[in-house]
Formats: structure tokens, C-alpha cells, sequence
């Protein structure tokens, strides 16, 4: 069952990244989510996994969101924050983690520090305008 829903993950952001549902693209994709190499995940990761895959559904109503507020309300306030990775995160749950962040319009991942951060760039709604 890891193994499908490792699968379905990977062809759910090959659908994200490519925006394309023809007959081509989903081959390819399925291609790619098997050839890749998979690791049985343990329990506590799978939990990430599902709860990964829950905040990429959210995170598309959000991006659209965020996208409509930036072209009504001035975004002129600049901001790079640092936030902590989560404990025990693999690298694939990193990828997606730096996934998230980047595809909100208002926040991009520039970089992934060893010691356990992510430096991110933010563009905020400068509160005096």
C-alpha cells in the first residue's frame, strides 16, 4: 500500500509541476513515479506523507489566493525568514516541504541549510500603504 501511495504522491506533483493530463504526459509520469526508487517508509514518515499530501491540496486555493491579494494590494515589504525543518524529515519530504513554501506566489525556499533550517524570501503587504 506504501509503495501506491508513493506512487500517487509523485504523479500528483508530476501533474503539479507539468499541468498537463494528456495521454503522453500521464505515461510519462507513471513512468517516472515507478522507476524512481522507492524505500519502504515507516509508520511515523507515512503520517508525514499523508499529512504532506493533505497541505499540497490546501496549498493550491492558497496560492490562488495569495496571487489575487498581490495584484489588488501593493506587496512592497521584503522579508527573508528562517524556519526550522521538522524533526526526523526525509529527503523526500524535504523536497516537498521546499515544494510548499516555493509554490505560494508570496514565499520562495532560497535556500536549505544542513544544520536543520530553510532560509525563505517573502514579499509582505507593507502595513502603512
Amino acid at each position: 500500500m506504501t509503495v501506491y501511495l508513493s506512487i500517487l504522491l509523485r504523479l500528483i506533483i508530476w501533474f503539479l509541476l507539468t499541468s498537463d493530463l494528456s495521454l503522453v504526459n500521464i505515461v510519462i509520469g507513471v513512468a517516472i513515479a515507478i522507476l524512481l526508487p522507492h524505500d519502504a517508509p515507516r509508520w511515523p514518515v507515512l503520517k508525514d506523507w499523508i499529512r504532506v499530501f493533505w497541505e499540497i491540496i490546501i496549498a493550491v486555493p492558497v496560492a490562488y489566493i495569495e496571487a489575487i491579494q498581490m495584484m489588488i494590494l501593493p506587496h512592497k515589504k521584503e522579508a527573508f525568514l528562517r524556519r526550522r525543518v521538522r524533526p526526523n524529515r526525509t529527503p523526500g519530504l524535504i523536497f516537498l516541504d521546499i515544494f510548499l513554501i516555493t509554490f505560494t506566489p508570496k514565499t520562495i525556499v532560497v535556500s536549505y541549510q544542513e544544520d536543520g533550517w530553510y532560509k525563505i524570501h517573502s514579499v509582505e503587504r507593507d502595513q502603512q500603504s
